[in-house]
């Protein structure tokens, strides 16, 4: 688990290998291990690599990493876990190892089989830039789930890749040119969805995708870009051989099929354990972890006073049953609202799911004790773990009951009612209704839901479902929303396909946009290697293969992980609604956070800074001021907008150390016609 940074240019730099150290070291949190630089001067292409040793420690397993040959020459960042089995393959075919990295492992795939048919073999995570001299190409791929990042610019006649953006904006003359669409994505979804970044002129390399690059005409170009696992493809052809699953095998075969998933994850150099929540994925994991293990496998949890987000007791249960070496640590309320000055550099674009912080929090801990940790990530989407999926099509069969017209009609009519209406509606229905309605919390889900009427197919309701704003376009100026997969599937009408549409939407955006992002930053921020064997592709592709009954009945998801788990734990310890990882935002944007979000959202300062019309925002502000309970109305939309805002005042003040010959720092106002404006601060 590492970093990853380089170019490919045409022009001549005046001092290159210079510039590629500046771009290593904004991500040597990531690899504080080693670092290692290579640079051809000949075709202008250069490579970083920051390491974080996991496998083979020695100097053998150092990067950037040519191949036996010499032909090809590696930045790699991840794990290949069934590098071991290849590399039994390849010593059959003849080939030599000099240590024992899957780094190594992976060239000689390459040389052996070359580019495509290798990624088909791997089981891992990865983002990696490969060198071929003997085609003077350049290819960037990425991991079939899209668990390492992998950001690229193409402009100017060169390419700028890194594991994060901050490594692209330490190239000269990087355009940091703010992307008004990806900013109305950002305010619909709470993530920039892949291949669009916050920046114009600079993309995500997508998921299972590899590009390759070469100078033609004195400049790089992308000569391919194209997909070597198609998730949708497999879906679909897994879905029509579901019936060749039979029931009673199920159960056993995944039992299988996960316990070597960890096996191959338990590999290491170094210090390993596992997140623990308590809830099924982490349990799963752990339960199968300790099976595999002759000693008690090490096991992290945080707790939090508040009774109504902490699972902590729950996570201490099913250890002390699992006989797992347990940490746990409750944090205050001051701890956790430190973290929060630090997400724009630790995210580094935009980024407001706001399990960000209780994850980065777990993962400093963890760090604590051990250098890789496994975690339950990916069952939800591949086994139908989120409550939505069955309320969706509840919610959806009570739309069809409902003449479309009425509903347009009341889809256009309620938003014109004052919201002090449905807060009297409230408050004098509640006693009616046993004290179940608040009265801000109704106003707000009444609000919420008028837009989800006038809905024409459930995949439509079901974008509604993933928005914020759901209407970005009256926030951001002079925004536009481009299409997104999610986007497109809205104009399909297809109700007999939705849940398995719904989980694989998610595994291509929400998963790697998401719930990946947000866990790679957070982990690598303190060099921590997160491992999720339910990731495994494999895995993925089984679950595809089960009848959505297996998977979803009743409203309950993961049943074939229940039936699983529940051969090493007891039900009792797991069987309870889903929690997720929440904390208490409206609460803090109303306590201790005021002052911040009240500089952030002040309307005279989003007037000039002029990407956000500050109308709605302080609207939905003042609502959650003045709401009567502590539930609040719009503390999701805030934190999207809080979150921007946070990142574009740690952009203003970005220090470019030697950019100019003062000795103060100083911030890029402008680029134009390749000339640097700066302006140097005291």
């Amino acid at each position: 688990m590492c970093g990853i940074a380089g170019f490919y240019t045409t022009e001549r730099l005046p001092a290159p290998t210079e510039v590629l150290r500046r771009m290593s070291d904004t991500i040597a949190h990531r690899g504080p291990d080693a670092q290692g630089q290579w640079f051809d001067p000949a075709h202008g292409v250069a490579l970083a690599h920051r390491r974080l040793a996991i496998v083979d420690l020695t100097e053998e397993g150092r990067q950037p990493m040519r191949s036996a040959s010499g032909r090809y020459t590696i930045t790699f960042n991840g794990e290949i876990y069934n590098f071991l089995r290849i590399r039994a393959d390849l010593h059959g075919l003849g080939h030599q190892f000099r240590g024992h990295s899957d780094t190594e492992v992976m060239l000689a795939a390459f040389e052996e089989w070359g580019l495509e048919p290798s990624l088909q073999r791997f089981i891992g995570m990865f983002a990696f830039a490969l060198w071929d001299s003997a085609k003077s190409e350049l290819t960037l791929a990425r991991d079939r789930l899209g668990k390492k990042p992998l950001y690229y610019s193409l402009t100017g006649g060169a390419l700028v890749f890194g594991s994060e953006l901050k490594a692209l904006r330490a190239f000269p003359g990087f355009d940091d040119n703010i992307d008004r669409q990806a900013l109305t994505l950002l305010l619909r979804h709470s993530y920039v969805p892949a291949p669009r970044t916050i920046y114009a002129g600079v993309s995500k390399l997508q998921p299972a995708c590899f590009a390759r690059f070469a100078v033609r005409r004195h400049s790089v170009v992308r000569l391919e870009h194209r997909c070597f696992w198609n998730a949708a493809e497999v879906q679909a052809a897994a879905s029509a051989n579901a019936g060749s699953i039979q029931p009673g095998d199920v159960t056993n075969e995944l039992g299988e099929l996960l316990k070597d998933a960890v096996r191959l994850r338990l590999i290491a150099d170094v210090p390993l354990g596992a997140f623990l929540s308590g809830g099924i994925d982490s349990s799963l994991v752990v339960a199968l972890m300790q099976a595999l293990s002759s000693r008690p496998v090490r096991t992290f949890t945080i707790g939090f006073n508040e009774d109504e987000y902490n699972e902590a007791h729950h996570a201490k249960a099913v250890a002390r049953h699992l006989g797992t070496d347990h940490t746990e640590m409750y944090l205050t309320p001051q701890e956790t609202l430190a973290v929060i000055p630090k997400l724009p550099l630790l995210y580094d674009e935009p980024f407001a799911d706001s399990s960000q912080i209780p994850t980065a929090l777990v993962c400093a801990m963890a760090r604590q004790h051990v250098t890789v940790a496994l975690s339950g990530d990916g069952g939800d989407e591949a086994f139908g773990g989120y409550s939505r999926y069955a309320q969706a099509r509840d919610i959806w069969r009570r739309m069809s009951r409902v003449p479309s017209w009425l509903l347009r009609t009341m889809s256009q009519s309620i938003p014109h009612v004052p919201m002090t209406f449905w807060e009297c509606m409230a408050t004098l229905c509640g006693p009616v209704g046993r004290g179940k309605l608040r009265a801000d919390g109704f106003a707000y889900r009444v609000a919420r839901r008028a837009d989800r009427l006038g809905c024409a197919t459930p995949q439509q309701l079901y974008r509604h479902l993933m928005s914020y704003w759901v209407a970005p376009l009256k926030v951001v100026v002079d925004g536009q929303e481009p299409s997104t997969l999610l986007a497109a599937a809205a104009q399909k009408n297809d109700l007999d396909q939705f849940t398995d549409q719904m989980m694989l939407l998610d595994t291509l955006m929400y998963l790697p946009d998401d719930i990946l992002v947000k866990v790679d930053r957070a982990s690598m921020a303190v060099a921590l290697e997160v491992r999720a064997p339910l990731l495994d592709h494999r895995v993925l592709e089984f679950a595809w293969r089960l009848p959505l009954a297996l998977k979803l009945q009743d409203g309950r998801g993961k049943l074939v992980l229940r039936r699983l788990l529940s051969r090493y734990v007891p039900e009792e310890l797991f069987e309870r609604p889903k929690a997720g990882f929440a904390v208490p935002i409206c609460r803090w944007l109303r306590g201790p956070l005021r002052d911040w979000a009240e500089s952030l959202l002040d309307e005279q300062r989003l007037k000039s800074e002029g990407y956000l019309n500050p109308m709605p925002i302080r609207s939905v502000w003042q609502s959650l001021l003045t709401a009567r309970s502590e539930w609040g109305y719009g503390a999701d939309l805030l934190w999207s907008v809080l979150m921007f805002q946070a990142w574009l005042e740690r952009l203003r003040y970005d220090e470019e150390p030697k950019a100019c010959d003062s000795p103060h720092p100083r911030r890029v106002l402008s680029r134009a016609a390749g000339a640097t404006i700066l302006m140097c601060r005291e």
